[in-house]
């Protein structure tokens, strides 16, 4: 893709990491318009995501990306970009 030049690496690998995020965040909270989910969308504020709803997230993401995360960060997420921000760190993307 245009996006994955030898400048725009990490930034095709960002753009990645966020649409399937997404998709993931969608299908979990059953949100028809996933442009509605952006970066700066907080998880209990803008997507309306309670306790377990958190919980059942996290198990879909770390099984999308293929990492874990562990209670402390899980807890300290607030928003999809301190989700994209954790993948980034722990794929190496």
């Amino acid at each position: 893709t245009r996006c994955c030049t030898v400048t725009g690496v990490q930034t095709c690998a960002l753009r990645s990491i966020f649409s399937k995020l997404r998709i993931i965040i969608a299908k979990q909270l059953e949100i028809t318009d996933e442009l509605t989910i952006k970066p700066e969308s907080t998880f209990t504020e803008d997507l309306l995501v309670d306790s377990l709803d958190l919980i059942e997230l996290v198990i879909k993401i770390e099984d999308g990306f293929g990492i874990e995360i562990d209670d402390t960060t899980a807890g300290d997420i607030k928003t999809v970009q301190d989700v994209i921000d954790y993948i980034e760190t722990e794929t190496g993307a």
